[in-house]
């Protein structure tokens, strides 16, 4: 248990008040939850609200290129057989949206927080955590964010000696380098489907050998450690040897590894393996992400993908051929401004579907498709592509800022 528990001084108090005002007029306003702005304005106020509202609190920080946003719900659900739980639920992953989900729980036994990979070893600092959960590195926002191996070296800087558990994917080179500096870890066996960012020595650079699910490095020793927990088809094999059905709502071998790690953290806190993963159970949606809505007279299934290891696991969740799939990319600030990603993504695995393409970088996904020899429409926007496509459930897969502009035109 966390043991600092001191009250608020004055000056926060304020802070975490000033920064819920702020939220509020600007949901009023229609500008989106106010989480952001709520966080900036409470950490003008107060640079140090975010230690301070951690202090109270058994922290678990989830960082990764995908998956955080529902391994952190998972994780949430799990910890909640062992009391209350605070999260950032919605995904604001960064300081000011940590800092208003935390104002959001002075209650709350556990804070399980989403962590944008460049702030990972800022929040810790901050936050003294109990357990960090790495799951993946691979390329994102290349106008933003660090090359893999940097990024890699500045959470292996950024972690050396901490005194939380570290539970990493051992399947990942990137992420076994940056964990190893720390002295406990329990490594997790979760599978790695995207291997493009990860055939260079994160230690020597020397080149991967990678022989099936096994990896290591000839020329200087650097290899894939032991795991205690491991995904095995439908089942998480525990430190015990024991095997646990996983039952999930939420699609694809990516859920199952989230599920993986997920159980891997409770069971930490003492929430055994069979519980949490029948807590998991509950989880049907993650904020608009899987779930199926009704939009003119059509039913669609909404899929956000937001890098080439994303879409990679996205594709092999769809429905197979002739189901129709919608596609749509954007490139704005959140998304990063860099669509070169595009070449990097394997769009010949949609042959056979019916293919319809929007989104603000309509026309770079149809040079991307045109080059991959798939048959494709360049539609205007998501209601022309829902009256063109073929009868039958619809595929959505978007990127980032695509599918909160989806979602908003589907009432969802």
């Amino acid at each position: 248990m966390a043991g600092n528990t001191e009250p608020l001084s004055p000056r926060a108090k304020l802070a975490v008040t000033a920064g819920k005002a702020a939220a509020a007029v600007s949901r009023a306003a229609g500008r989106g939850s106010g989480s952001v702005i709520g966080g900036r304005v409470a950490l003008k106020l107060d640079p140090d609200l975010l230690g301070r509202l951690a202090q109270h609190l058994d922290v678990i920080l989830v960082s990764a290129t995908n998956g955080k946003t529902t391994t952190t719900r998972l994780i949430a659900e799990a910890l909640r057989a062992a009391g209350p739980v605070v999260s950032n639920a919605l995904g604001a992953n960064m300081p000011a949206g940590i800092t208003s989900a935390l104002a959001g729980g002075s209650d709350a036994q556990y804070g399980v927080i989403e962590v944008d990979e460049k702030y990972l070893a800022g929040v810790a600092r901050d936050t003294t955590p109990k357990v960090i959960a790495l799951l993946n590195l691979s390329r994102d926002q290349l106008d933003r964010a660090a090359e893999t191996r940097m990024l890699a070296e500045k959470w292996r800087e950024g972690l050396s000696g901490s005194k939380a558990v570290i539970v990493a994917n051992a399947d990942d080179p990137l992420i076994v380098w940056a964990a190893s500096s720390s002295p406990n870890v329990v490594w997790v066996a979760a599978g790695q489907a995207w291997k493009d960012d990860a055939w260079s020595c994160p230690a020597c650079g020397g080149v991967m050998q990678r022989p099936g699910d096994d990896w290591f490095c000839g020329e200087c020793g650097f290899r894939r450690p032991a795991p205690s927990w491991v995904l095995h088809g439908d089942y998480v094999l525990d430190p015990h040897g024991s095997a646990w059905p996983i039952h999930l709502q939420l699609p694809g071998r990516a859920n199952k590894a989230n599920a993986t790690s997920s159980a891997a953290v409770a069971a930490v806190f003492g929430v055994p393996p069979q519980v949490a993963l029948e807590r998991m159970y509950q989880v049907q949606a993650v904020a608009g992400r899987y779930d199926v809505v009704s939009f003119l007279g059509r039913e669609l299934r909404l899929l956000l993908a937001k890098n080439p290891a994303g879409w990679l696991e996205t594709f092999s969740l769809i429905d197979p051929p002739p189901t129709p799939v919608i596609l749509s990319v954007n490139a704005r600030g959140a998304d990063g401004t860099d669509t070169s990603w595009l070449w990097d993504v394997d769009y010949t695995q949609l042959a056979g579907h019916p293919i319809f393409v929007l989104g603000d970088r309509k026309l770079d996904l149809a040079v991307r498709l045109e080059v991959a020899g798939l048959d494709f429409r360049v539609c205007e926007n998501l209601d022309e592509a829902v009256q063109q496509a073929p009868p039958g459930r619809i595929e959505v897969i978007a990127n980032y800022t695509a599918f909160q502009d989806l979602r908003r035109r589907v009432g969802n």
